[in-house]
């Protein structure tokens, strides 16, 4: 099975939850926050399918929303897909993939961490990156600029 039977078979699944944004040279697929962790563990177990491995997770301020942008391959069919899931910006919350793919969790920390976006069920979403006592998420476009002192050197 190609991507673009990939991208109809889960638009075709998911009626109205799923949508596929790109077809070439990748598969982005637009999915619904209520439905990711179904449209994953699919992703996933499915043996045409097999997205067994996690590149990575990340997010994007769009300003009204957030992003989440999560890239999936299957290393035995040698594919690769980009799920993205909007979140409003006010709420940025979706749910952990760690009962999926356990390597999740250091992306997801340092996407709560940067950009503020909490995903639930998560086992240790704490910061990451920054001190414990860092305020606010540096990557948000609200965040203001003169926060912190640079420091020169």
């Amino acid at each position: 099975m190609n991507l673009c039977e990939i991208g109809r078979e889960l638009e075709r699944r998911y009626d109205g939850l799923v949508r596929v944004v790109q077809e070439n040279p990748d598969l982005v697929v637009e999915v619904a926050r209520e439905k990711l962790l179904e449209v994953c563990r699919f992703l996933k177990d499915t043996p045409d399918f097999e997205f067994n491995f996690l590149i990575f997770i990340t997010a994007v301020d769009r300003v009204d929303y957030l992003e989440v942008v999560y890239c999936l391959r299957s290393m035995s069919n040698f594919r690769q897909i980009m799920l993205k899931v909007q979140v409003p910006a006010d709420n940025p919350e979706v749910p952990s993939l760690t009962g999926i793919w356990p390597a999740a969790g250091f992306d997801e920390r340092e996407t709560y961490d940067l950009l503020g976006v909490r995903f639930s069920g998560h086992p240790d979403l704490t910061r990451i990156l920054l001190p414990d006592d860092w305020e606010g998420h540096p990557l948000r476009k609200s965040y203001p600029v003169d926060k912190r002192p640079v420091r020169t050197y």
